[in-house]
């Protein structure tokens, strides 16, 4: 939706993404934790959440 959106409105869209991302994170650390899932493939999508956060941080400073 940011990709689409007018300027003036791409930084809710890219906080909101930030936010749902970082929720993500969060609940793969609990499956990891209480053991709920295969741990290479949590930690495989641990890793591409976080590089999914870093992309989203440059393009909410590019924006602002």
């Amino acid at each position: 939706m940011a990709k689409h959106a007018p300027k003036a409105h791409k930084g809710a869209y890219l906080i909101k993404a930030t936010a749902r991302t970082e929720v993500i994170q969060f609940v793969l650390r609990i499956l990891l934790t209480q053991k709920l899932a295969n741990e290479t493939t949590l930690h495989q999508l641990q890793a591409r959440t976080v590089e999914i956060g870093r992309i989203l941080g440059g393009w909410r400073k590019s924006v602002q």
